[in-house]
This record gives C-alpha cells, structure tokens and sequence, in this order.
C-alpha cells in the first residue's frame, strides 16, 4: 500500500515537472529567437490605436456622421480587441505585441473596470421602474403585469400605443392608483401624483412628461422621456440629430426644475458616455454607474449591446440597480432603489 502511493506520488509529481519544463523550454525558445521583437509590430500598433480611440474618443468629431458618438454608444466593446490581439500576439509569438497590448488592456480597465464590481447596497426609499414596451408588442397586458410584479413604487412606460394605453391602465390600476399618459409615456405610482404635464423636447409631439410624487419621505419631481431613435447608415452615418436637439431641450426642462430631488427614467436612446447627452447627463447621474453591477445593457433584449434606457438621478442618493426580466418588448425593463435625502 505504502509503496502504490509513493509510486503514485513520484508520478503526478512527474507530470508536474514535465508541464512546468514544457513552459520553460517555450520561454526560453522565445527568449532564444530574435525576431520576437521584430514580429508583431503591425498588431503593436493596432493595439496603440485602440488605446489612443479611447482616451482620445471625445476628440473624434460628430461633423461626419456624429462618428464621436457612434464610437462612445459602443466604447466598452473596444475591450474585446485586446483578448483578440493578445491571442494574435501568441500565435505570431511577439513580445513587442505583448507589451504594447498593456497600453489598452490598462485604458479599458480604469474606464469600465469599476462597472464590473458589484457597488449594490441594502436598503433604499423607493424603488421605481422603466420599460420601452416597443408599441408593436404583442402582449401589453403580460408586459405590465410583469413590471407591476416587481414591486416597484413608481414605473414609468415608454413608447405607449395610442390603442394600448386602456390595457395598460387596466392591468395596472389594482397596484398603482395614481397615473398619467402625456402621449407616448406614462407614469404610474402607488403614491400621491400631482402637476403632471408634457414636457416639449421639441418634436412636434409628445414624448416627455413631469409630474411631482409625493412619497413618504419627501416630494420629487419625476420625468419620463423618450427621445427619438437614431439609425446608421451607411450614406449618412449615425443619425442623431433630432435626438440631439430633444436631449438638449430635455437638459433645460430638468435644469429649471425647482424641486431639489429629481429622477428621470426612460428611453434616451443613448448611453451615458455620449457626448451629445451632455445637457442631461451633466447634471445627474446613472445609478447604474453608482450603485449597480455590471454595464446594464438594456437593447436589444435578445442580445443587449448598449444601455439606451436610463434611470438617473439628482439630489437622490442611489442604492441598487439592475435589470428586468425580458418581456415581449424589444428593450429589457430597469429598476433601482434610491434613497431620498
């Protein structure tokens, strides 16, 4: 029995040292061959260039096809370059590609690596809720039921269908008796809503309402917005500029609120790196970034490439964020706790 063991012992113990001399002699081949800092230098560059696009991306111009804000909608996925490059780097065995990889592996790390850590909390005042529930969807009433299942306090609702409003109201009323319909968004509350109206963000309809919640712990104001839908394409790049010109105006209702608490929930069809939602992302914040885990990509629900849809907040202190369930809309639900101050 004793020497089965030390037989066995003496083997795994080989295998050890013969993997630990495999890595030995591949390094020392790689110091042994000169081109290794020859080799690779067109995939040092590349990953240079990725780096520089996203230090630098605020300095690529919108004048041609808002590419600046077609490249901060996608930045994080520049991260995606550097695993792709440093298995390039391996294969081509380029220790020039090695090193010159760290430069984007360590820009991406300090913009977004903090997104990956979980910053969520216990606790919180109010919960609330926002969903584009995508005006084609073919189950409005299973699409609220859902978010009222929840169990959020206040739920905004985006991209409303003139002839599906009534179901909605229908199958939320049991929970929140407090509502209003500006348009194409609505608030729905279980507490008190008053001063409700449209917000104008310069479409020629209505997209954005305001309405003030008188919670338990305070009043707040509560905007609900959706801005309008960018495309790209090819002849013209991204279009965004009536959404553009509706964050701006958005930025100014918000900044001439005079109540202190304010959260805004909707579909901004744009994410918090974009440049051109700088009216409104100046002054608030993500609670995504603050008090969530993860980046939160809310579009497309089947597979989420950007968070288009935000709950952000001034005066209001966040503890959680996270996604919804999928429903049958094109965009996940969000929700997040707050705490009032």
């Amino acid at each position: 029995m004793t020497q089965e063991y030390t037989a066995q012992s003496v083997t795994a113990g080989g295998e050890v040292n013969r993997s630990g001399s495999r890595v030995r002699a591949l390094f020392g081949r790689w110091r042994r061959d000169p081109g290794i800092w020859r080799r690779g230098v067109v995939l040092a560059v590349l990953a240079v260039l990725v780096a520089l696009l996203m230090i630098l991306h605020a300095h690529i111009p919108n004048k041609i096809g808002n590419l600046g804000s077609l490249t901060e909608t996608f930045l994080p996925w520049l991260g995606l370059f550097v695993p792709l490059l440093l298995v390039l780097a391996l294969v081509r065995r380029s220790a020039t590609a090695l090193i010159a990889l760290l430069l984007p592996a360590v820009v991406w790390v300090n913009l977004f690596g903090g997104l990956l850590t979980d910053k969520s909390g216990g606790g919180g005042d109010l919960m609330v809720a926002t969903h584009n529930v995508n005006a084609e969807n073919p189950d409005p009433e299973g699409t609220a039921s859902a978010i009222a299942d929840s169990g959020a306090d206040v739920v905004a609702l985006e991209e409303l269908k003139a002839s599906a409003v009534p179901v909605y109201e229908k199958a939320l009323a049991g929970k929140y008796p407090y509502h209003s319909v500006q348009g194409t968004v609505g608030l729905w509350s279980k507490y008190p809503m008053t001063a409700a109206r449209s917000v104008d963000i310069r479409l020629g309809w209505v997209r954005a309402m305001r309405a003030t919640v008188s919670t338990p712990h305070g009043r707040i104001a509560v905007y609900v917005a959706h801005l309008p839908s960018v495309r790209v394409k090819l002849h013209a790049g991204f279009t965004a500029n009536q959404r553009d010109d509706s964050a701006d105006a958005l930025g100014e209702a918000i900044a001439d609120e005079p109540l202190d608490e304010v959260i805004l929930l909707g579909d901004l069809n744009g994410t918090m790196n974009d440049r051109s939602l700088k009216a409104v992302t100046s002054q608030m914040r993500s609670t995504q970034g603050a008090a969530g885990h993860g980046y939160g990509f809310s579009w497309p629900a089947s597979f989420p490439l950007a968070r288009i849809d935000q709950i952000m907040v001034r005066g209001v202190e966040p503890t959680s964020s996270w996604s919804l369930p999928a429903t049958h809309s094109d965009h996940l639900p969000l929700a997040a706790r707050v705490e009032l101050r």
